[in-house]
């Protein structure tokens, strides 16, 4: 599970037992809204599924991304 190329596109992490892409977007990402939508839906269109964090909450409450993690892996 990291940087993952999938059809044109490298995902930061993807866990294909769980079809789960993981983004992380910081300030690069701040102009590419528009594509990193089109991205997404692309790739949700092949039966993924996306969780997305700021690299801010990443580095300042690791403790809470993972519990949103656990808490989507609970749910399905």
């Amino acid at each position: 599970m990291r940087q993952k190329p999938i059809g044109n596109y490298i995902v930061d992490f993807f866990c294909s037992k769980l079809k789960l892409v993981i983004e992380i977007d910081g300030i690069s990402h701040n102009d590419k809204q528009v594509y990193d939508e089109n991205r997404q839906r692309k790739l949700e269109a092949l039966g993924l599924s996306f969780l997305r964090f700021y690299d801010h909450d990443v580095k300042k409450n690791m403790s809470g991304v993972l519990q949103a993690i656990e808490n989507w892996i609970v749910e399905r």
